[in-house]
């Protein structure tokens, strides 16, 4: 079976001003497919309206209808969907496929120095993400002379990093946004040792930590009626619809990676969808329905997975994200934490939310740090940030908390 690679993932303009664009991606299936689209998606600051899922465990067409901006580089989305479609190579004109494992990205240190000014950390976030250079790492401080060092451990989605002319780029983009304000800006690939101390396991994160962001269980971290517990949510399973297949109906209100939130999660235990719909209703109630399978292709009837799933899925549905505001002695302290796919990936944007967020409060940042660690059995990247309340009226801690957790969910 051939099929032209330009023709994997098409995008479709809408018929009208308003209205959503249609993706269509027709190619050969695999597990995790879906998460890695809607991750993809999600990268790009879209909004998923409406997805038909259909696959025959070989073969898969899936259909977005996406919300853009403006500024949406369309092009450059559909270049990277294909990118995540199973590789494929020409042959007389016509691809075929192959499952090949991907190359880990090389890491680069990026050491900016600059002027101190409010919103200037989201600014930098924003053209990073702009040219597609993903944060993994982060390390921001701010100097008594109120100069501002920041170390970002980066990957170049384009891969590209390591040429004379991107870097140069790259420090147009910030000297153009910053102007005066910029000191200086370095860009190294960093040496094997580094790289290898970035791939070693998580730490545990320290328990006063874990108390401040998830409580004292993770699934319980905030009590009924917080701002942080996304309401009238409904996830069933049922067996006795389909002979082959185990069909999985929510009901909940929509956020920001709704689809991303449940694909992740049907990745991570090695679900595979055989048919799929998610509908958004007014009011923006989400309706999805799901026919699954193991990946041995049996129904799930064991009654411990389908706990084990049907609790996954109604806490990441509840609350994919954590987000608290806490004390450390005379100073403020935002926590924010979100899981991280088994494959390694963590959820895209969080970073710039968050000072998005905080830029919108009028609220400056003294220090940053992004890091992973286990809590329980599961992987989390955990964002660090102390904030500098000595301009002007302090902003009230559940303002800031309220404010970041509805920028994180599309909320705002």
């Amino acid at each position: 079976m051939g099929i032209l690679c330009d023709d994997m993932v098409i995008i479709r303009p809408s018929e009208k001003e308003g209205e959503p664009r249609v993706v269509t991606v027709n190619c050969p299936d695999k597990t995790g497919l879906g998460c890695d689209l809607c991750r993809i998606i999600l990268s790009f600051g879209l909004n998923i309206v409406r997805v038909d899922v259909s696959t025959d465990g070989k073969w898969c067409y899936i259909v977005f209808w996406v919300v853009g901006k403006s500024t949406t580089r369309w092009s450059l989305l559909q270049h990277r969907l294909l990118e995540a479609c199973p590789s494929c190579s020409s042959a007389s004109g016509f691809s075929y496929f192959q499952l090949q494992p991907p190359k880990p990205p090389d890491v680069f240190l990026l050491k900016f120095c600059s002027y101190d000014r409010k919103g200037l950390l989201h600014d930098v976030t924003e053209v990073l993400c702009e040219l597609e250079l993903a944060i993994k790492k982060v390390k921001v401080s701010t100097t008594p002379d109120g100069k501002v060092m920041d170390l970002f451990f980066i990957t170049d989605a384009r891969e590209l990093l390591h040429t004379k002319k991107r870097q140069e780029d790259t420090h147009n983009h910030l000297k153009t946004v910053l102007g005066d304000a910029m000191i200086s800006c370095d860009i190294t690939m960093v040496g094997p040792e580094i790289t290898a101390c970035s791939q070693t396991p998580p730490a545990l994160l320290p328990s006063t930590i874990t108390r401040e962001i998830f409580g004292s269980k993770i699934e319980d971290a905030h009590p009924s009626g917080s701002p942080q517990i996304s309401s009238n949510i409904s996830v069933t399973m049922d067996n006795s619809l389909s002979p082959a297949h185990t069909l999985v109906q929510i009901v909940c209100h929509d956020h920001k990676g709704l689809l991303y939130d449940i694909m992740r999660t049907l990745k991570d235990y090695n679900i595979q969808i055989s048919y799929g719909r998610l509908t958004t209703k007014p009011k923006r109630n989400c309706e999805v329905d799901l026919f699954i399978m193991q990946a041995d292709g049996k129904k799930v009837v064991d009654p411990d997975k389908q706990n084990a799933l049907f609790s996954r899925l109604q806490m990441e549905l509840l609350r994919p994200l954590r987000v608290a505001v806490v004390s450390r002695g005379p100073d403020t302290e935002l926590l924010v934490a979100n899981p991280v796919e088994l494959s390694g990936k963590g959820r895209p944007l969080v970073f710039f939310d968050i000072t998005h967020a905080l830029k919108m409060l009028n609220v400056c940042i003294f220090s940053a740090e992004i890091g992973r660690h286990m809590v329980g059995d599961r992987e989390w990247e955990v964002y660090r940030i102390l904030l500098d309340e000595g301009d002007g009226a302090s902003v009230p801690r559940n303002k800031i908390e309220e404010g970041v957790w509805k920028m994180l969910m599309g909320w705002e």
